[in-house]
């Protein structure tokens, strides 16, 4: 969480105080929002597709919290493909305990 805050700006404390985050709605630390969508970014320049590709746009709609310690599973799928513009649409989910915390849509460049 300190490394993400760091590098993201946010330093709200409801990711980095315990006591704090003990009297949110949340009643413990979450991570980051912004930390799940970054794992689809991970994927599309390393996985599918990989290297060299470039993100064109991403929506994102956060479902859950994410607590300090949860396994977070980052899942795409690929929906559409328009061979003409170099471009793949995406399904992006990521979930917790099977629960999706996280979705969206990509759509990746392909050079």
């Amino acid at each position: 969480m300190k490394a993400f805050s760091g590098i993201s700006g946010d330093r709200n404390p409801v990711h980095l105080d315990d006591q704090y985050a003990e009297s949110s709605r949340y009643k413990k630390r979450i991570a980051h929002r912004f930390m799940t969508a970054s794992y689809f970014s991970a994927l599309f320049g390393t996985k599918l597709p990989g290297e060299g590709c470039v993100y064109v746009a991403q929506s994102l709609r956060f479902k859950k919290p994410v607590y300090i310690g949860d396994t977070v599973t980052a899942i795409v799928e690929v929906q559409s493909v328009d061979i003409k513009r170099r471009r793949v649409f995406f399904k992006t989910v990521c979930k917790v305990k099977g629960k999706i915390v996280t979705d969206g849509e990509a759509e990746i460049f392909i050079p």
